[in-house]
């Protein structure tokens, strides 16, 4: 279990404790996840870590040798206020970044960092788990590319980047190869927060290979060449969505504008507002049709055996922002910043990205009742 007090924001919490959401899905899946133990906004303060379900049959454990707790990453923010706070102001911004629990911050001393262990000539999975509470992070390891191999825990084509852009809820899965020469490499990962950079190796942790002094890295970031774009993942096993290409041509057709005109977000202009009996007790009550469930109009009740297409728009505050369907892994067919559809193999996840001024669309066959809420 973590050491380290929920409310004290004065140094990283030394270790984090791992809960995620099985998903049903068309495809094989692993499982790289997260467990939040604390509800609501306590969540950037609470205990939280990865969790891990291994496949013994992986079919591309033929690209790496280890895969194990030493390949585990995990990103995530650092407050020097308390959660509670934090959601009272639109705005208020991370201190710090941290990689496997440990970081610096600006005018802080130079504290421990995270030190990923490798030996030369051998091949590592690695499992990125961005369990932020805000921001997104730009993750790389300098010298190096890696190959992605899978999204949300569903196995994809493997793909050669190296710089990927990773938001809150999101895991990849990336195979690194340690071929270059022996000595430390600054793994770096950029938050999209104000005033913030890798002076002092804040928002950095160290890949050493095995033989290296135990020093910080002096090795230099560089512009990304091949960035990860998420249209240019595509599911391994069992590729394709369901459905016609365009807009509107699935049996059920979901279309969600996202605003936040006043510091409160909005869908389809309905905010959403706890209840006092939680979605599911009501459902398990049988008191009422789902359909009057409350909180009225937050709640989207689906048949089952339909393909559903979702549609989402947003034009104002708190973008990029994730989007995540709990119990369920999506076709992205639409990509947010891509005009164009991909309805033959485009990746099947269970968190994407919505940004201002543009869309997303993703399909899936549903194949039992389901609420959105």
């Amino acid at each position: 279990m973590p050491t380290g007090r929920p409310s004290s924001h004065n140094a990283p919490l030394r270790k984090t404790t791992p809960l995620c959401t099985l998903s049903p899905s068309r495809t094989r899946r692993e499982l790289t996840g997260i467990i939040v133990t604390t509800p609501s906004s306590r969540q950037c303060d609470g205990l939280k870590g990865a969790l891990v379900i291994y496949d013994p049959d992986d079919p591309l454990a033929y690209m790496y040798d280890v895969d194990d707790a030493t390949t585990v990453i995990t990103l995530s923010d650092w407050y020097h206020i308390v959660a509670p706070v934090t959601r009272y102001f639109i705005g208020v911004e991370a201190s710090s970044a941290l990689i496997n629990g440990l970081g610096r911050y600006s005018g802080g001393p130079a504290s421990e960092l995270a030190v990923i262990s490798v030996e030369q000539g051998k091949r590592y999975r690695m499992r990125l788990i961005a369990m932020s509470c805000d921001p997104n992070f730009l993750f790389s390891i300098d010298g190096h590319n890696v190959t992605v191999i899978e999204a949300d825990g569903v196995l994809t084509e493997p793909l050669a980047v190296d710089k990927l852009r990773i938001f809150p809820g999101q895991r990849y899965s990336v195979v690194l190869v340690a071929d270059k020469p022996v000595d430390n490499y600054w793994v770096r990962s950029f938050p999209n927060i104000s005033g913030t950079s890798f002076d002092g190796g804040m928002n950095s942790a160290i890949l050493r290979y095995e033989g290296a002094p135990n020093v910080d890295p002096n090795t230099n970031d560089t512009i990304a060449k091949i960035p990860l774009e998420e249209w240019n993942l595509h599911t391994l096993i069992n590729p394709g969505a369901p459905g016609i290409p365009g807009y509107g041509n699935a049996d059920i057709n979901l279309n969600l504008n996202v605003t936040n005109p006043n510091g409160t977000f909005y869908v389809n202009g309905v905010s959403f507002k706890p209840p006092t009996v939680p979605v599911l007790l009501q459902i398990l009550s049988g008191a009422q049709d789902p359909s009057q469930l409350l909180p009225n109009g937050s709640v989207i009740v689906l048949a089952a055996n339909q393909v559903v297409e979702l549609t989402m728009s947003t034009g104002g505050l708190g973008g990029p922002h994730p989007i995540h369907l709990h119990g369920h892994a999506f076709d992205v067919v639409q990509s947010a910043g891509n005009n164009t559809f991909n309805y033959d193999n485009p990746v099947r996840r269970d968190v994407t990205t919505l940004a201002p001024g543009s869309y997303i669309a993703t399909s899936t066959g549903i194949s039992m009742p389901v609420l959105l809420s």
